[in-house]
């Protein structure tokens, strides 16, 4: 019996020792920093249409699906190219915003290659997101993309694409380009 008692104290002395912070200036820094609750309200300087999606890391394969398009495009491989979207598709480039219907998407590419001889991209970085409902999936890519014109004259720019993913298909393609310049000297 003194044995179990013994045994009890000291587990009891250990639970009550774990229990307690190590130090008094690491408590203090835990309990001053701030702490966001549900009652927070922040005051944003903006307001949405919509409500804010809540957006949370999404499918990596959708982040691949896009960049498989991207390179299949990059290469000229225009079927492999036209196999990553939908019945129709949303495009949305510098001074073009159409729908287009999936058998007009081989023309439509073919034609973006009208000036160049050749183009490299040299991907910078992706994510993949869906809304906290699950309601909307997309990916957006972040990369270089250099060319040579038919002319021979070689160029640059940054580019940024957005990609809504439905059924494992694009049905938008949003791009924005930076023109990069030339270095200073």
């Amino acid at each position: 019996m003194k044995r179990f008692i013994l045994l009890f104290a000291c587990s009891m002395l250990f639970a009550f020792a774990c229990n307690q912070p190590g130090n008094k200036s690491e408590s203090t820094a835990t309990e001053s920093a701030p702490s966001a609750t549900a009652q927070d309200t922040l005051d944003y300087p903006y307001t949405l249409d919509k409500p804010y999606k809540d957006w949370q890391p999404g499918d990596k394969k959708n982040a691949v699906l896009v960049m498989k398009m991207v390179k299949a495009w990059e290469t000229k491989n225009i079927p492999e190219c036209v196999s990553y979207f939908g019945d129709s598709v949303q495009m949305h480039f510098d001074y073009f915003h159409k729908t287009v219907k999936y058998d007009s998407l081989p023309k439509l590419i073919e034609e973006s290659w009208a000036n160049y001889a050749s183009v490299q991209i040299k991907m910078q970085d992706w994510e993949a997101v869906v809304s906290k409902d699950g309601t909307e999936e997309w990916v957006t890519l972040w990369y270089k993309q250099s060319w040579v014109d038919k002319k021979g004259k070689a160029d640059s720019m940054s580019m940024v694409n957005d990609a809504k993913i439905v059924n494992g298909k694009i049905v938008i393609f949003d791009e924005k380009a930076q023109h990069l310049g030339a270095p200073e000297k």
